[in-house]
């Protein structure tokens, strides 16, 4: 069995082949731009949608966790941070010490046991059940209308275990 290798550093962020969905809405917005003056603002969304896409990401590595906004970044020990909060649309925030929520860009609960992983243990993979709870699965009583016996039984000797024929 091999044991998974740990990668000094992970970066969640969106493909930069989304950088050419906003270089065509460019090209097709071309003729609407000129057909006013002052029309040529629209140009600014393929370019708010470029940047956006280079600059939103969420890094971590052995020491911190890193999350870039558009017009910030936020740096976090792993000391400092106390858990992971799933929302309802699946987006991961990562809860530190005092209390506040950082959100981390494009990471999603898939992404969960990756980051615990290389926070060396420090934060606990939410997706994993936890230990006491299959160990109790283990013990479970078994139900009442089971007949399972308790020890396995022993043969019989041979001659009682053959009946003999009445005369």
């Amino acid at each position: 069995m091999t044991v998974p290798q740990v990668p000094s550093k992970l970066v969640f962020r969106i493909p930069a082949t989304a950088v050419l969905g906003a270089l065509l809405f460019a090209v097709t917005a071309t003729p609407f731009a000129w057909a006013a003056p002052g029309l040529f603002v629209i140009y600014l969304v393929p370019i708010a949608a470029i940047a956006w896409v280079l600059r939103v990401r969420t890094v971590a590595d052995r020491e911190r966790l890193v999350a870039r906004t558009l017009f910030g970044r936020h740096v976090v020990p792993w000391s400092e941070l106390r858990a992971f909060r799933v929302s309802e649309r699946s987006w991961v925030r990562a809860v530190a010490e005092d209390g506040k929520e950082l959100p981390l860009p494009n990471v999603r609960t898939r992404h969960l046991p990756a980051l615990s992983l290389i926070s060396g243990g420090r934060l606990d993979d939410p997706t994993e059940a936890p230990a006491e709870d299959a160990a109790a699965e283990d013990t479970a009583p078994e139900p009442e209308h089971a007949t399972v016996p308790a020890t396995p039984a022993e043969p019989e000797p041979a001659e009682t275990a053959s009946a003999k024929p009445a005369e």
